[in-house]
């Protein structure tokens, strides 16, 4: 009987992790650095890295084995649901600015990308 009553009452403490609560509020949850494209806007190519951690701030992944790269992520949540998610990588050349790509383009660089012209890198042979 002991054992009857311990399970019944460990399964109905675990289940309220299935059903949730109704009218529980969930806050938002933001991670990484705010996006949009205002922001962006402000980038101009040539700028030093100190006027792009400025602009956009101290960026949330800084890559150890590419050290002209910074990424800069960012998620809204209301509970599990995503409501926004943003992605932007920036790109050094020594010191200065020299591309970006992500979700959110300045024209410069939406402009070298839809010509083609880009710093990125294009596989061998590719005629894009």
């Amino acid at each position: 009987m002991r054992v009857l009553i311990a399970t019944l009452l460990l399964l109905s403490v675990t289940a309220c992790g299935f059903v949730g609560f109704p009218g529980v509020y969930k806050i938002n949850i933001e991670q990484g650095n705010i996006i949009t494209q205002d922001i962006i806007d402000q980038l101009e190519p040539g700028m030093s890295r100190r006027q792009v951690r400025f602009i956009l701030g101290t960026p949330l992944v800084e890559d150890t084995f590419d050290q002209n790269r910074w990424d800069y992520p960012y998620e809204i949540k209301l509970g599990d649901e995503i409501i926004r998610k943003a992605m932007v990588t920036v790109y050094f050349d020594g010191d200065r600015l020299v591309d970006v790509k992500g979700d959110y383009l300045p024209a410069w660089a939406a402009g070298a990308a839809e010509t083609g012209t880009g710093t990125a890198e294009t596989p061998a042979g590719d005629a894009s």
